[in-house]
């Protein structure tokens, strides 16, 4: 299908090239070379493809060193770039090398048999990794808030256990009192604000323990990195929320969704943007994000419905959002609990 076509095959260091191009005979001709990954020997490459009359080049998605790579190929404006699973175009056993995974890879793109994946414009991909970092922000500060949680059991502080928040008003005025150096839980149970004072008795039990000076270092270390993890997350989300401007109509109607608010709806957006050409249907896309069950039949036996790994990042945004949605007036909290009476409620495995 592709008369000259080419293979990368990509590591951290260095790429194997193969292309194959139209031979004597009708057969077909074969060159490899090996490159650096910086950046000026990339361009060598592309040189070095353009000149030999390249039109499409395939590569395994390897982590994150493929981006290189492909930024140096889409400069350039000359070639179709497939960026392939890297489980859909697994070499022969026996022949696992750099030159063979090359050659293969051309040999499957030559004939028609490669499929990219989703690869989304610059623009997107700005906004998915600040996305993303939020995301990691995010779940910093949760194991940052449980270190902290983690100390003031050790000191018999028990403020978690009153209040629905380890980390509210009311409980961040407590533990800044304690480390402040104040000990008693009369006092410090005063400190409650809102409908915590109702509370205000077991809050003194709550606070009665040996909280000392080594505590309160502990204490005073893990706020200081909660509110600088806190202080970066605004400001992510500023950015985001700057960036996402162009897309703010089917933001909104993204939003309309139950169970999809502001911050959810920009995580999607940024994962897979807003042109569904990509995907055929809803289920090739949930399948993508790895939401579906998968399929091992063998003899008649299904063995395993485990689902694929998918797209990690909009999976988890995903499963909070249909959390959210079961909590919502609507026909998907109905639907819920129908499936919640056939199958029974969902089983959580500890890790």
């Amino acid at each position: 299908m592709y008369e000259n076509a080419a293979g990368i095959d990509v590591h951290k260091k260095q790429i194997t090239v193969a292309v194959r191009t139209p031979g004597a005979r009708r057969g077909r001709h074969q060159q490899v070379r090996r490159y650096a990954t910086f950046f000026t020997a990339l361009r060598e490459m592309v040189e070095w493809l353009t000149a030999l009359g390249v039109t499409h080049v395939a590569m395994e998605a390897t982590g994150i060193y493929w981006r290189p790579v492909w930024h140096a190929l889409a400069e350039a404006e000359r070639f179709e770039v497939l960026v392939c699973n890297a489980a859909h175009v697994k070499n022969v056993p026996g022949r696992k090398t750099d030159v063979g995974d090359a050659a293969w890879l051309a040999q499957l793109l030559e004939v028609g048999l490669l499929r990219g994946s989703f690869t989304p414009p610059e623009h997107l991909v700005a906004i998915r990794d600040l996305t993303r970092y939020r995301s990691s922000l995010v779940q910093e500060r949760t194991r940052e808030t449980q270190r902290l949680c983690k100390v003031l059991e050790d000191a018999g502080i028990k403020v978690d256990s009153v209040a629905s928040e380890s980390l509210g008003v009311s409980a961040r005025h407590m533990i800044e009192a304690l480390v402040s150096g104040e000990r008693d839980p009369a006092v410090l149970a005063e400190l409650a604000r809102g409908r915590l004072r109702k509370k205000i008795p077991d809050l003194t039990l709550a606070l009665g323990g040996r909280f000392n000076a080594h505590h309160g270092l502990m204490c005073r270390l893990h706020l200081d990195h909660i509110d600088h993890l806190a202080a970066a997350i605004g400001r992510v989300e500023a950015q985001v929320e700057t960036m996402i401007v162009p897309f703010e109509v089917p933001r909104r109607r993204l939003c309309t969704v139950p169970g999809i608010a502001e911050r959810a709806s920009a995580a999607i957006i940024s994962e897979i943007g807003v042109d569904m050409s990509w995907f055929p249907s809803g289920g090739h896309l949930a399948s993508w994000i790895g939401l579906c069950p998968g399929n091992h039949e063998s003899a008649g036996k299904r063995k395993t419905g485990k689902a694929r790994k998918g797209n990690q990042y909009l999976k988890s945004v995903f499963v909070e959002a249909a959390w959210a949605a079961v909590r919502t007036d609507t026909r998907l909290k109905a639907r819920y609990q129908r499936l919640l009476r056939r199958f029974g409620a969902p089983v959580t495995r500890s890790p």
